[in-house]
Protein backbone atom coordinates (compact mmCIF):
# COMPACT_ATOMS: atom_id res chain seq x y z
CA UNK A 1 0.00 0.00 0.00
CA UNK A 2 1.60 3.55 -1.59
CA UNK A 3 1.23 6.61 0.97
CA UNK A 4 -1.43 7.55 -1.21
CA UNK A 5 -3.57 4.52 -0.01
CA UNK A 6 -2.80 5.94 3.70
CA UNK A 7 -3.32 9.22 3.26
CA UNK A 8 -6.84 8.49 2.08
CA UNK A 9 -6.97 5.75 5.11
CA UNK A 10 -6.00 8.81 7.33
CA UNK A 11 -8.94 10.71 5.71
CA UNK A 12 -11.28 8.24 6.42
CA UNK A 13 -10.39 7.86 10.29
CA UNK A 14 -10.67 11.13 10.94
CA UNK A 15 -14.21 11.43 9.66
CA UNK A 16 -14.96 8.58 11.82
CA UNK A 17 -12.96 9.69 14.40
CA UNK A 18 -15.32 13.35 14.10
CA UNK A 19 -18.08 11.16 14.15
CA UNK A 20 -17.26 8.99 17.16
CA UNK A 21 -16.78 6.23 15.82
CA UNK A 22 -13.50 5.46 16.28
CA UNK A 23 -10.64 5.96 18.99
CA UNK A 24 -8.12 7.89 18.93
CA UNK A 25 -5.09 6.30 18.18
CA UNK A 26 -2.71 7.21 20.69
CA UNK A 27 1.60 8.07 19.93
CA UNK A 28 2.59 5.57 22.28
CA UNK A 29 0.27 2.62 20.89
CA UNK A 30 2.45 3.30 17.32
CA UNK A 31 5.80 3.70 18.70
CA UNK A 32 5.25 0.06 20.49
CA UNK A 33 4.63 -1.42 17.24
CA UNK A 34 7.23 0.92 15.66
CA UNK A 35 10.17 -0.74 18.05
CA UNK A 36 8.44 -4.25 17.39
CA UNK A 37 8.88 -3.65 13.53
CA UNK A 38 12.58 -2.06 13.91
CA UNK A 39 13.50 -5.31 16.20
CA UNK A 40 12.14 -7.45 13.42
CA UNK A 41 14.22 -6.01 10.87
CA UNK A 42 17.50 -6.16 12.89
CA UNK A 43 16.45 -10.04 13.67
CA UNK A 44 15.71 -10.17 9.60
CA UNK A 45 19.12 -8.63 8.80
CA UNK A 46 21.78 -11.03 10.84
CA UNK A 47 19.54 -13.65 10.31
CA UNK A 48 20.21 -13.23 6.27
CA UNK A 49 23.75 -12.57 7.21
CA UNK A 50 24.25 -15.94 8.58
CA UNK A 51 21.93 -18.11 5.93
CA UNK A 52 23.77 -20.18 3.66
CA UNK A 53 20.95 -21.47 1.51
CA UNK A 54 20.18 -18.79 -1.34
CA UNK A 55 16.50 -19.74 -1.55
CA UNK A 56 15.65 -19.08 2.06
CA UNK A 57 18.01 -16.06 1.99
CA UNK A 58 15.88 -14.80 -0.70
CA UNK A 59 12.75 -14.91 0.86
CA UNK A 60 14.43 -13.70 4.37
CA UNK A 61 15.07 -10.60 1.63
CA UNK A 62 12.11 -10.47 0.56
CA UNK A 63 10.86 -10.30 4.52
CA UNK A 64 12.89 -7.62 5.42
CA UNK A 65 11.78 -5.65 2.53
CA UNK A 66 8.00 -5.45 4.04
CA UNK A 67 9.74 -5.02 7.35
CA UNK A 68 11.12 -1.73 6.47
CA UNK A 69 7.83 -0.66 4.55
CA UNK A 70 6.22 -1.16 7.28
CA UNK A 71 8.68 0.87 9.49
CA UNK A 72 7.87 4.05 6.46
CA UNK A 73 4.08 3.64 7.32
CA UNK A 74 4.55 3.22 11.11
CA UNK A 75 6.92 6.43 10.80
CA UNK A 76 4.37 8.57 8.24
CA UNK A 77 1.17 7.52 10.73
CA UNK A 78 3.19 8.75 13.95
CA UNK A 79 3.64 12.33 12.01
CA UNK A 80 0.15 12.41 11.60
CA UNK A 81 -1.06 11.62 14.39
CA UNK A 82 0.98 13.89 16.00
Amino acid sequence: MGLKKLAEKMVEYNSRLEAGKAEKIKSSHVQKVLKKLRRKAADLEAEIHMEKNSDRKARLVRKLGTAHESVKRAEWLLREID
